[in-house]
């Protein structure tokens, strides 16, 4: 059996978040501005005990995900091939650490070999929902940044894909000529309308992307208008290049409310059987899975 005391940790690029652990039990939760991105590999291991203090006699074990076991991170955890199980903590790699009151395990992502695919940290996601649901056999759904859509059948990652959605749309509205044009409230019924749009003629989205524009200059089209449709576009053709994955299949959409609710109206105008699930605490539900898991 595990220890009973131990620490959980989501390390992504931007920040952190760690938990004192009891068994399944949080004791103590916290977090950091200080991601993977403003650190060096060897200032993980300080940042780690400023946050956790005196470790005690040791070791105290240390269980993390996400981008600290990337490339440019504390140490590179390699990834794992699908298909696989989620990471536990019997693949995760021991980084070298300074203090030897510290047992720091770093979980791994996962790799596809064709086409080239990699994910870290939404792994620990899936394994989070797999764990609340564990004979769910179907497509996982994972907006954001980079959008994941995840085939899951027999308790394994089958395959899965990302999409630079979430990034394009940063960059479109913000450092393109759109920007003048996109505003910050929605229009539904153009969202759809985009989403349609992009679907049914996915080699005109470049052409469609700059009536954005010409449309606010020419005719007045409202702001909020123009960024419902932008995200429209986008989405639209993430979801026809992921039609293999969501057609037939029972889709679930783990994300952030309000774009998981785009995701959603988006899949349902397209009568696919899709849901939203919650994701409060859910990469801890998948570290909390790990560390149970020594295979």
């Amino acid at each position: 059996m595990p220890p009973e005391n131990w620490i959980a940790v989501d390390w992504g690029t931007s920040n952190l978040r760690l938990w004192r652990m009891s068994g399944d039990t949080v004791t103590e939760a916290m977090t950091s501005d200080k991601g993977m991105a403003s650190l060096a590999p060897d200032e993980f291991e300080p940042h780690l005990l400023s946050l956790i203090g005196d470790p005690g006699p040791g070791p105290l074990p240390v269980l993390v995900c996400g981008m600290a076991g990337a490339r440019q991170g504390w140490a590179e955890a390699p990834y794992l091939s699908v298909p696989t199980k989620p990471p536990a903590i019997g693949r995760a790699l021991r980084p070298l650490v300074a203090d030897d009151r510290l047992d720091v395990r770093i979980l791994p992502g996962l790799s596809q070999a064709a086409p080239a695919d990699v994910m870290r940290g939404e792994e620990t996601q899936v394994a989070g929902f797999m764990a609340t649901e564990p004979r769910f056999d179907g497509i996982i759904c994972l907006p954001g940044t980079h959008s994941k859509w995840v085939h899951v059948s027999a308790g394994e990652v089958v395959s899965f894909r990302t999409f630079m959605t979430g990034e394009l749309f940063a960059l479109l509205s913000t450092a393109s000529v759109l920007r003048h044009s996109i505003g910050t409230g929605w229009d539904g019924d153009a969202f759809l309308s985009a989403v349609s749009d992009a679907m049914g003629r996915p080699a005109q989205v470049a052409a469609d992307l700059f009536t954005l524009r010409a449309a606010h200059l020419l005719h007045g089209q409202s702001t909020d208008s123009a960024r419902a449709r932008l995200s429209g576009l986008l989405i639209g053709m993430e979801l026809a290049a992921a039609r293999p994955y969501w057609l037939g299949q029972e889709v679930v959409i783990l994300g952030a409310e309000t774009l998981s609710q785009s995701y959603l109206s988006a899949l349902r105008a397209q009568s696919a059987t899709c849901r939203t699930a919650p994701v409060e605490d859910i990469t801890l539900r998948g570290l909390i899975a790990a560390w149970k898991d020594a295979t």
